[in-house]
Parts: C-alpha cells; sequence; structure tokens
C-alpha cells in the first residue's frame, strides 16, 4: 500500500504541475516550491519544534500553542508549513512568532528525507487532519517526537478500515493525539491507539486571544454609526444567491466579506446589490458611511475585528461542506446562521444544541431570522453566546502542559 501511496503522490504532481498554467492556485503551488531546497537558511539550533499546517485555517488552530511554546521556552526555533498558497500569502496578517515558514514540498519519499534530515526537528506537530506519510515515517525515523493537534476523525475515513491498514499505521507513529471530541478518542481506541487526550479545540483559545488583542477600526466603527450591522462572512456564491433578498431590503446595515476577493467575484456582487454600498479598499475622504448601506470588505485580514462591530452573523461555507470558522463572530457574541451541511464542524452543532446557531436552506429562512434578530434586543442571547465560548476555552495550556511534562 505505501507504494500505491507514493504513486499516487507523484501521479499528484504531474497533474498539478499540468494544469498549473491554467489554473491560479496550482501555479502558486509550483511556484512556491520551485528550488525549494536551495532557498533554505542556515539554522544554528538544535531545538527546532516544526508546526505543518494545511492551510491560513490551521494556523489559527496553532498559533496559542506556538505562543504557550514560546513563553515557556524562548530557545525553541518555530518552523511553519503550509500546503496551501491561502496559507502562506496570508499567515504574516497574523501576529506571531514563527521564525521560519516556508511550503512543505510533495510528500514523496526523497522529499521527505531530505527535509527532515536538514531540519532534524525535535517536536512534529500535525494540525487537524493533516497527516503526510513519508514526512511521519522520517520524522519518527529520526527520533522526533509526533504529535497530532485539535484533531478530529470520522468513521468513514481511511484509517480506520482496520488497525493494522497502511493508514491505521500512519497514525500509530504518533507519540500523542490531542483529540477535540470523545468520538475521535473511541475511533482512535478501536484501532488499538490509546495516546490520547481530549483537549478540545485550540480555536477557542485563539478567537479569545484575537478579541483581547482587537485593533480598533474607525472606517467600520464609523459605517455602524450605532446601528444594529449583519455581518456576511467569508460567503461563497452557492450563499450569496440566497442573500440578495435580504440584502437588498434597504433599511438594514450590512458588511459583507466574501470568501474570494477577486475583481471578478467582486463584480458579481456589485452587480446584484440594488441599495447603497461602497467597497473598502475604495473609501475615500467623501464617502459618506453612516448614509451607507453596505460595506464590502474586498481586502483580506479585516473580518475577524469586523465581527467586534456586528451584532449577528451569517457564515459562508455550509452548503458547500466547509463552513468557515463561526467562533470568531461568537466570541463577540454574534449568534450566527449557516448552511445545512456542517456535520464536519462539532462546534456547529454545539452552537445549535444551545439555540445560539440557526440553520438556513432558503431565502425564506434568511428573512425570518435576519428580520426577528434586527427587531429584538439581543444581549441576552450574546450573554449565552459568550459564554459558551469562554466554557470550552483551555485546549491550549492543556496540550503544552502535556508536551512540557
Amino acid at each position: 500500500m505505501h507504494f500505491i501511496y507514493n504513486i499516487g503522490i507523484y501521479l499528484y504532481e504531474i497533474i498539478i504541475t499540468f494544469i498549473s498554467p491554467f489554473n491560479t492556485k496550482a501555479k502558486k503551488w509550483i511556484l512556491g516550491r520551485k528550488d525549494f531546497f536551495r532557498q533554505l537558511p542556515q539554522i544554528d539550533n538544535s531545538n527546532i519544534h516544526w508546526f505543518h499546517c494545511a492551510s491560513l485555517g490551521e494556523f489559527d488552530q496553532a498559533l496559542p500553542v506556538m505562543n504557550l511554546l514560546k513563553e515557556s521556552d524562548p530557545s525553541v526555533f518555530i518552523l511553519v508549513t503550509f500546503f496551501s498558497p491561502s496559507g502562506f500569502e496570508h499567515y504574516h496578517k497574523r501576529k506571531h512568532n514563527a521564525d521560519y515558514v516556508c511550503y512543505l514540498p510533495s510528500d514523496s519519499p526523497k522529499n521527505a528525507k531530505r527535509f527532515v534530515n536538514y531540519f532534524n526537528p525535535k517536536n512534529v506537530y500535525f494540525i487537524k487532519y493533516e497527516f503526510w506519510a513519508n514526512y511521519i515515517f522520517e520524522a519518527k525515523k529520526k527520533g522526533a517526537k509526533l504529535y497530532s493537534i485539535s484533531a478530529i476523525f470520522r468513521e468513514n475515513q481511511h484509517f480506520f478500515k482496520s488497525e493494522n491498514n497502511f493508514f491505521a499505521k500512519i497514525l500509530k507513529q504518533f507519540d500523542h493525539f490531542f483529540v477535540q471530541n470523545k468520538k475521535s478518542e473511541e475511533l482512535l481506541l478501536n484501532i488499538k491507539i490509546k495516546n490520547i487526550t481530549i483537549t478540545g479545540d485550540t480555536r477557542f483559545d485563539r478567537v479569545i486571544e484575537n478579541k483581547e488583542n482587537l485593533t480598533l477600526n474607525h472606517i467600520i466603527e464609523q459605517f455602524k454609526n450605532n446601528q444594529k450591522v449583519w455581518v456576511i462572512g467569508s460567503s461563497w456564491p452557492e450563499d450569496e444567491v440566497i442573500l440578495w433578498e435580504s440584502i437588498n431590503l434597504g433599511t438594514n446595515k450590512i458588511i459583507i466579506a466574501p470568501h474570494d476577493i477577486s475583481e471578478k467575484h467582486i463584480n458579481q456582487i456589485t452587480s446584484n446589490i440594488s441599495t447603497s454600498f461602497v467597497r473598502y479598499t475604495q473609501i475615500s475622504i467623501n464617502s459618506n458611511l453612516k448614509a451607507t448601506n453596505i460595506l464590502i470588505l474586498d481586502t483580506i485580514g479585516h473580518l475577524a475585528n469586523a465581527y467586534h462591530y456586528g451584532d449577528f452573523a451569517y457564515i459562508g461555507g455550509g452548503f458547500k461542506g466547509s463552513l468557515h470558522n463561526i467562533l470568531e463572530p461568537a466570541v463577540f457574541g454574534l449568534p450566527t446562521l449557516f448552511g445545512p451541511k456542517h456535520s464536519k464542524f462539532p462546534e456547529a452543532s454545539l452552537f445549535l444544541e444551545k439555540g445560539i446557531s440557526q440553520q438556513v436552506e432558503s431565502s425564506q429562512d434568511i428573512f425570518k431570522w435576519t428580520v426577528k434578530w434586527y427587531n429584538e434586543d439581543l444581549s441576552a442571547i450574546k450573554l449565552k453566546v459568550q459564554s459558551t465560548v469562554n466554557e470550552h476555552k483551555g485546549a491550549s495550556i492543556k496540550i503544552i502542559n502535556h508536551i512540557i511534562k
């Protein structure tokens, strides 16, 4: 099976290379790894801790652990690798203490051996559901400690077909799993993995950190003008099609932060808006923000703090099965709406159970809840939302205490 896995990696490289002239993400994936090993820095530090993140969301999960790690031992050299261009291109917009950040070369045996031999990490942390077999086997062979952080597993994954299959053997290389929920622990126990601690999700700690280090935005504050604001965060076209009716009522304050901020998509959005709007990047001294109904965040890095000015939110991705972060608005007390495909996100189920989020499937659902929340006092539900977030903090300190011990 390992041989077939390696063939799959090589085929993936060939496909990415073939489509790169026609696909922007594939092109960035190739260019980001070009001459990779010639560009590596000289590092005189034997205390390297390597964090691998798929993208920006996993980087956010890793950040609280990185911060505590540096606090406990300033000599630690933090190496961060990304799989996705969206992570590598935007991580610098977060306050972080990483010492070196780069793409992770494809998971071929040759790349894995060369990478691990070069950095020789003391500890390796794979975030959430990133499990690259050759890197894991090589790191283990070199004597590194392997940790899985904020891991979450599902029954239909290859790991759990049998306790001795190739994918289960990948998991058995790890020294410890810090999982989000009881179900993940049970699945690991079924394949005879016992080195597990249920810590919850480090993203709760991350959003609390973000709130405590909030950067005020006077443009959004001026736009809000002491009125209720509905924040639409990380929307996709599948979300937007059911949002237009409520957006175009023309009487409410709305912030729209689409997932795709390309000029093409922003133009699609503006062409569907029939009320007053302004793009964040085109605000001038003459812009009358107080009289404008809609503010479009056509930029990266402002959404997390924009929730501070909101009163309730719609979070995109729930019609694609890739729900975006509902904890970012929740830490500010915002009740949330999202689409029906959220089974991979336990925090969504928690919030629905608590009655602090609502699942929507149509424009009628959107209209019902936005009208309700615009017209009622939300102070009680906001307190309940914030209380729920605070009840689930502390995963990062549990992880660090275990690692240090």
